[in-house]
């Protein structure tokens, strides 16, 4: 297999680092990712750290467009995104 190629098995449990604010995000499992019909990537779904658990609520995520994701490390997705560019949404 290429080097260059990481299975998605491989990476689900690496963190998502936002370097332009340091922002640390919870692994791609507790994420999301949208992929295209061409199985292109297309977004990081990343739920918001800061709203909390709760059964009765609605829960904040982020879309992430997929060309700020800038690394995939060893352990850690690096993606680089000023807040006026994070789409959020609400479930």
């Amino acid at each position: 297999m290429d080097d260059n190629i990481k299975l998605y098995s491989e990476i689900e449990k690496y963190e998502i680092i936002n370097i332009n604010d340091g922002e640390k995000y919870s692994s791609i499992e507790n994420n999301d990712i949208i992929i295209d019909d061409s199985g292109n990537m297309k977004s990081l779904i990343l739920g918001d750290n800061k709203s909390g658990f709760s059964l009765f609520s609605k829960s904040d995520f982020f879309e992430v467009p997929w060309q700020f994701v800038k690394k995939i490390g060893a352990r850690t997705v690096i993606i680089d995104v000023d807040n006026s560019i994070i789409k959020k949404n609400r479930l």
